[in-house]
């Protein structure tokens, strides 16, 4: 069924838990066949895709350790579908380490997920991406505002910027949009320790709006990008920080 060349497929990639699974489920319900990429959580990205079964959708799975030198390599091999129409590239690691306790073992693996396979996932799923498909990147509030000792994090997503507007203009011919959406603190397992002890207060603190967004806000603005109303959307990061630091 996820073969068949009428239906549209999304690929989300780190779609085990968080985001991903938020944005894997909304897409689903929207009517795509989801891929569910997932690097080392194979229960949760099964149980994902079990709860998106139940729903009445369309999913599998596809593992591939992004880390790794060859991991898109994996990805794209893995891939039973013959084309995709949206990537999502949501896998991303986030150690918040100052630039004094940064060493470079911990640099390497935030530089290799975070932008070595947001790049490469991307230029192998071209191969397979139809004329008017959708790229979305996951950025950060962190690339426009500072926020204390997190700098090689921040910088990132600063490169995610940089390539969302890069891909939009080489790939607009294709009739492909690409587009960024930059979350603020959203309540993933990513972000318990940061709102636990009066966290939660500070964040709001910075906050224009109220409250601490779920996964299903970022997954809600990455459907309008992936869907017919975006189709007119290209090289754009959309903030989805409920006015962080305004």
């Amino acid at each position: 069924m996820s073969n068949s060349s009428s239906r549209k497929v999304a690929l989300v990639t780190g779609a085990s838990r968080g985001i991903g699974a938020a944005t894997a489920q909304r897409l689903a319900r929207d009517g795509f066949h989801v891929v569910l990429h997932y690097g080392s959580g194979e229960a949760e990205a099964k149980a994902v895709k079990a709860d998106i079964e139940r729903a009445g959708g369309s999913a599998s799975l596809v593992q591939a350790d992004l880390s790794a030198r060859d991991g898109a390599d994996r990805l794209l091999a893995g891939l039973t579908e013959p084309h995709i129409d949206v990537l999502v590239n949501n896998a991303g690691v986030a150690p918040f380490v100052s630039i004094f306790d940064m060493d470079v073992d911990t640099y390497d693996q935030l530089s290799n997920v975070n932008m070595r396979a947001v790049f490469f996932v991307t230029q192998k799923v071209l191969t397979r991406m139809r004329e008017g498909g959708r790229i979305i990147n996951l950025s950060s509030i962190v690339a426009r505002t500072a926020f204390p000792d997190i700098p090689a994090y921040s910088a990132t997503k600063g490169f995610v910027d940089v390539l969302t507007l890069q891909l939009a203009a080489t790939l607009g011919p294709r009739r492909i949009t690409v587009n960024a959406v930059a979350p603020g603190v959203i309540e993933t397992r990513l972000t318990t320790g940061l709102l636990e002890n009066g966290g939660a207060d500070a964040v709001q603190g910075m906050q224009a709006l109220s409250g601490i967004a779920t996964p299903d806000r970022v997954a809600n603005v990455i459907a309008f990008l992936a869907g017919p109303d975006g189709s007119w959307t290209t090289g754009q990061v959309l903030d989805v920080s409920g006015g962080t630091k305004l």
